[in-house]
């Protein structure tokens, strides 16, 4: 996994280590998590429901010492403070409201939480995500909330065929980041079916389930 990573940044003329692996659990066997954590190559684990995050956290937590637990999927806000005792960061932040009520129950504690905003690039309307049109706007307002750290975007490719069909997309979303992050931050793009694209179109973190563990 981490040589097809390289061999995209190389593709592209870009540093490999400045891409970052998110091993996305999801489906895994805890004897695979566990080994993968034992290799010590991995920093970020993904989940996309609180409750499996909780379970798996719990049973790993002496392998996975310095793991940075990453909250994925959509995040409903009457579990966000469950989220806060387990994730280290969430990337899927995607409304106002819950923004607020993060950083609210964040303020409860003195911490501040790693937060990517969602970018909904597919027209289903069961993704989550803002509409690229409304992110400068968003981003405004979330920033005047000081215990949230807005560290960049992120969005999942619509599903097409072939594959590279969504390369449109990363551009897209490439433009959307620089123009909103002009300093410089975190643009995760890029799963099991499309991560080499996405890296040689920019992504500087790729989240990585099926094709990791299988």
């Amino acid at each position: 996994m981490l040589r097809r990573i390289e061999a995209a940044a190389d593709r592209a003329g870009r540093d490999p280590a400045e891409i970052e692996l998110v091993a996305v659990t999801k489906k895994a066997r805890p004897e695979a998590i566990l080994e993968l954590l034992g290799s010590g190559r991995v920093r970020h684990v993904g989940e996309n429901r609180v409750q499996d995050a909780a379970a798996k956290r719990k049973a790993l937590e002496a392998r996975g010492a310095g793991v940075i637990w990453r909250m994925l999927g959509h995040l409903q806000r009457n579990k966000s403070r469950q989220a806060l005792e387990v994730f280290g960061a969430v990337d899927s932040l995607d409304s106002l409201e819950l923004a607020a009520k993060l950083d609210g129950e964040l303020a409860e504690t003195g911490r501040t939480l790693p937060v990517l905003v969602q970018v909904k690039l597919a027209e289903r309307e069961t993704q989550s995500g803002l509409a690229p049109e409304s992110v400068g706007e968003f981003l405004d307002k979330a920033r005047a909330m000081p215990r949230l750290e807005l560290r960049g975007l992120m969005a999942i490719a619509p599903m097409l065929d072939p594959v590279e069909a969504v390369r449109p997309h990363f551009r897209r979303m490439k433009r959307i980041f620089e123009r909103c992050f002009p300093g410089g931050g975190t643009l995760s793009m890029g799963m099991s079916r499309d991560f080499e694209i996405a890296v040689e179109e920019g992504a500087n973190m790729v989240r990585v389930g099926s094709a990791l563990f299988n």
